[in-house]
């Protein structure tokens, strides 16, 4: 069994939170074991929930189109979510939950390896890069422990405000020359760059 599959089997099983006796299915997240690139959202939503796999719904449509855009399918990166069950009416996921599930985030941080995390909404910002606002950080990056952040606005927030939909389709084609100047991005302490392309 793989290192994946254990941790799924594992996270299937908590009850730490209330949410668990609500959820329909549990949704660890999914993609390549050796992905190059993971991204965290905030929580499942309905469709996720229904189907035990993350980003499936609206806002799953649009980071495929995102991924799309810098030449990427789903398969080839890692995709989750700051908690693993749906919070009932998808209200926002509360402190205790994130909290609970940080053990199950860092362990799937810690078998994948990924070059980048790119951080899809303000509550996996948070974590990250913390005492942040996304309007300030989102098309940032910074450099821990060889490990590239980058922020993004939710792909769900251009559902709800058509504004944002350039602006996180501007984000995405950044991350292509983030990781191609890796060496450049800046370490904690010094200035988080906003990238420029060429």
């Amino acid at each position: 069994m793989s290192a994946l599959s254990e941790l799924y089997r594992e996270i299937a099983l908590c009850r730490r939170c209330e949410i668990a006796k609500s959820r329909t299915r549990v949704v660890p997240g999914e993609g390549a074991e050796n992905a190059g690139i993971m991204f965290i959202g905030e929580a499942p939503g309905w469709h996720e929930d229904q189907q035990g796999r993350p980003f499936v719904g609206p806002a799953g449509q649009f980071l495929e189109h995102l991924l799309t855009s810098i030449g990427l399918r789903r398969e080839q990166v890692y995709i989750t979510n700051i908690i693993k069950s749906r919070p009932p009416n998808n209200r926002e996921p509360l402190p205790i939950e994130i909290q609970n599930c940080s053990e199950w985030l860092d362990r799937q941080i810690q078998i994948i390896h990924p070059k980048m995390i790119v951080t899809l909404g303000r509550y996996s910002m948070a974590r990250f890069f913390p005492e942040k606002s996304i309007s300030k950080v989102h098309g940032t990056a910074q450099k821990r422990d060889g490990i590239i952040y980058f922020a993004m606005y939710h792909p769900a927030a251009a559902l709800h405000q058509q504004s944002l939909r350039q602006t996180i389709e501007a984000d995405m084609l950044k991350i292509t020359a983030v990781l191609s100047q890796a060496e450049t991005v800046a370490e904690p302490g010094q200035q988080a760059q906003q990238l420029s392309m060429f």
